[in-house]
């Protein structure tokens, strides 16, 4: 069995914004190949966009997002889902 390495620059890179339309800064996760695994980041408007279209960034679907939200529920309170 052989699995083929994926190349660092070849990962996909995911983004999820936190922040409302009108805020003056850009609250977003961002990760890289996992979208479990990712840092909290704030930017200016302007410096998101280029980071986004720099990064190459697809959104999280809603399939992600459920799942990384329940992953900190279980890391936060012991049980998968449960407060």
């Amino acid at each position: 069995m052989s699995e083929q390495a994926t190349k660092f620059d070849e990962l996909t890179r995911y983004i999820r914004v936190r922040s409302a339309p009108e805020d003056k800064f850009v609250e977003f996760d961002f990760a890289i190949g996992h979208p479990e695994l990712f840092v909290e980041l704030v930017l200016p408007k302007a410096a998101f966009q280029l980071f986004c279209k720099h990064n190459n960034v697809i959104h999280m679907s809603s399939d992600q997002i459920r799942l990384v939200d329940e992953d900190m529920v279980k890391w936060r309170f012991g049980e998968k889902g449960h407060r």
